[in-house]
């Protein structure tokens, strides 16, 4: 906290009490929440990270690999939920197909691309998101970068406009107007009241900066013994803690206090990155957790997550055996949908981890990426690279066209997004 005056943090701190209030009689609990209390990679370009509308069927069980029932999380959609997903069912259907398919990706812009770089591809693909990649300096220079963009974007919602502003070694936004933020590790060992006035503080001014989303907090739990070669979270000290009840109690906190400052909160990257050693941005080798199975004590971070109502969860690209020993995290039915919807009851937006750059799905073709990620139940695809959008986007059209089942569960994605959007006042129904 030593990079915030005492003044500013004295304020920040009394603005928290306040938006406490605010976050319990307003907030969305996402449907199913048990009330549990409480990647992204390199630190280059192509780093990423990571509830709105829907319902989840109270009493239901899943199928984990093996064939063996798990229960779900139960629950009631709450009025603000089905309002949200009333407005996004109501503009979905007066978009056009094109226009409903660009609101699953989301594309990275560099600070040499301000402010118009990527206009092209917005406007022809109508992409509905775009995440600030590269390290950019400077509010001023942020704010008019995201006042062009939503001026560019087409249909009828606002841009969803991402960040990785962690702390730390992860801090994509720096300069005049953005406080330096201490590294995740360093904040997890904050009391609450402080937790909470660096996640209101960071808020505000991303929020200054016309930036909506933050691919925050990092759920992922570094055992103690593997600090050292955990490459993509432990060598930078993006984790919370080394135990997973630590970061279980951080991660509720940020999320309530960041998206009580209307800014949506991101927990990354599911199932958890904290035991591999390899790096997904720049490695395909040491990236497989042979650990985690479906009540794996490291998920409680991200059900604590879900709980507190978190809007967006990134999923990894790392592999988990005993989840799935054929797939990805990421094209993982089983991880996407059966793990991460049905048994911990998330019914909000599900993003990729950098499907662009990373080494990770380097091996597998651009079009695949995308069709593969929203096939195993996943929303968002993000992209770092804004020439992938197009054949991402043909590839949606050609499976939707050739597969009714694809085609209706996009549309549900398609809904989720729009949801989210309508809960943060980026879409308005009804005059």
């Amino acid at each position: 906290m030593r990079s915030l005056s005492n003044t500013r943090y004295a304020a920040g701190l009394a603005l928290a009490a306040l938006l406490a209030a605010a976050c319990t009689a307003g907030s969305t609990t996402p449907t199913g929440s048990t009330g549990s209390t409480g990647s992204t990679g390199s630190t280059g370009a192509a780093s990423t990270g990571g509830s709105a509308g829907g319902t989840t069927a109270s009493g239901a069980t899943g199928t984990q690999p093996g064939g063996t029932a798990y229960p779900t999380s139960g629950g009631t959609t709450s009025p603000t939920a089905t309002a949200g997903a009333s407005c996004a069912a109501e503009v979905a259907s007066g978009m056009t197909p094109a226009q409903r398919w660009g609101q699953l990706i989301m594309v990275g812009i560099q600070p040499a691309q301000a402010p118009g770089g990527i206009d092209a591809t917005i406007r022809a693909s109508h992409v509905g998101s775009v995440i600030y990649l590269g390290g950019w300096s400077g509010a001023g220079t942020v704010r008019a970068t995201s006042d062009h963009l939503q001026q560019v974007a087409t249909g009828p919602a606002d841009l969803f406009i991402a960040a990785d502003q962690e702390g730390g070694a992860v801090q994509q936004l720096k300069g005049k107007g953005f406080t330096v933020l201490p590294a995740a590790l360093d904040q997890g060992k904050l009391p609450p009241s402080e937790l909470t006035a660096l996640g209101t503080t960071l808020a505000a001014e991303l929020r200054s900066a016309g930036v909506n989303v933050n691919l925050a907090p990092v759920a992922d739990t570094v055992p103690p013994s593997m600090v050292q070669t955990n490459a993509p979270i432990g060598k930078y000290r993006r984790e919370l803690g080394n135990d997973p009840a630590v970061v279980a109690a951080a991660v509720p906190v940020l999320v309530t206090a960041v998206q009580a400052g209307q800014v949506v909160a991101t927990i990354k990257h599911f199932p958890g990155l904290g035991r591999i050693t390899g790096n997904t941005d720049v490695t395909a080798v040491g990236i497989t957790d042979s650990q985690a199975t479906v009540d794996d004590p490291y998920l409680e971070p991200f059900r604590a997550g879900i709980a507190a109502g978190t809007g967006m969860v990134m999923v990894s690209s790392a592999r988990y055996p005993k989840l799935d020993n054929a797939n990805p995290a990421m094209f993982s039915r089983a991880i996407v949908t059966d793990l991460l919807r049905t048994s911990l009851g998330f019914d909000g937006v599900i993003v990729t981890d950098d499907v662009g750059a990373a080494k990770a799905v380097a091996a597998i073709p651009v079009p695949d990426r995308a069709v593969r990620f929203l096939a195993a139940g996943g929303d968002l695809v993000l992209t770092a690279s804004a020439a992938q959008v197009p054949s991402m986007i043909a590839a949606i059209k050609a499976r939707a066209a050739s597969d009714p089942a694809f085609a209706a569960e996009i549309e549900q994605s398609v809904r989720r997004v729009l949801a989210l959007k309508t809960r943060f006042g980026l879409l308005r129904c009804g005059g």
